[in-house]
């Protein structure tokens, strides 16, 4: 069983291609489902469409909906299309995404943390003008947001788990403990956890999935393509890495409900 989870598209301002596009894409690499998960709108604020990069409008959530629900029932017998979702971990608004996400035929839907506390994601300047300590509390702070996720129940799965790594030097050398708590946290919880491979540096990175497998973390693996020609992308190497870590199974889901496969099948 050859999937991908993790896909996006042009509604969000920052992908390219269309849902159709993704799924030709799919088929073409071999992929017997592919996995659609767009950025949710940012249904707290009152604009349809606060960010033009950031976000689909408010009024294409539903279109969204439809135009996934028919591409599968076009492609079924050929790949099995999912309905996912990738939204935001915000803490004020949980209810209200709960509310709304669950009024939808959802396979999945994909939790990330790509603010907290104020802290940007992607902000390399901020960390760069850290103090060691200071980036020890950064990264403390970050990890104790992605376990407020795993908490929450309104996820199937968390998207790229220590995606700082990817923009803050010397991310990974701060070792913490807080790191090995998550990791407990999303366990206890049951959540599973994405091995993402965009940008060609795959998140969580080797030693944070040796402690995942420890405590028991369930994984899956998505892309996050944001073109449809990276679809799938790495998905033989990262299985591949995931056994020679010790892992043996990995995560699937239709309809909100997870099925375990054996990853050498």
């Amino acid at each position: 069983m050859k999937f991908d989870f993790h896909t996006h598209h042009e509604r969000c301002g920052h992908a390219t291609g269309t849902i159709r596009q993704y799924i030709i894409a799919a088929m073409d690499s071999g992929l017997d489902m592919i996995g659609i998960s767009d950025h949710t709108p940012f249904f707290a604020q009152e604009q349809d469409r606060p960010s033009l990069t950031g976000c689909m409008a408010k009024s294409e959530f539903p279109a969204y909906v439809r135009e996934v629900l028919e591409l599968k029932a076009e492609f079924a017998g050929r790949i099995e299309v999912l309905l996912g979702i990738e939204a935001d971990f915000i803490p004020d608004c949980l209810d209200l995404y709960r509310n709304i996400l669950a009024s939808y035929p959802f396979d999945y839907v994909i939790g990330s943390v790509h603010e907290f506390a104020g802290n940007g994601l992607y902000d390399k300047k901020q960390w760069e003008q850290l103090t060691v300590q200071g980036k020890l509390d950064l990264k403390n702070l970050y990890y104790d947001h992605v376990a407020q996720s795993a908490k929450s129940g309104l996820y199937d799965i968390l998207g790229h788990v220590d995606a700082l790594n990817r923009y803050f030097p010397g991310y990974p050398e701060l070792r913490t403990e807080a790191a090995d708590l998550t990791l407990q946290t999303i366990a206890r919880h049951d959540v599973v956890m994405e091995i993402n491979s965009s940008d060609d540096n795959w998140v969580p990175d080797g030693w944070l999935l040796e402690r995942a497998l420890h405590y028991g973390v369930k994984v899956t693996f998505g892309s996050d393509a944001h073109e449809p020609e990276r679809v799938g992308e790495h998905f033989e190497a990262i299985k591949q890495h995931l056994l020679d870590i010790g892992y043996r199974e990995w995560a699937i889901f239709r309809g909100r409900k997870r099925t375990m496969l054996p990853l050498d099948a």
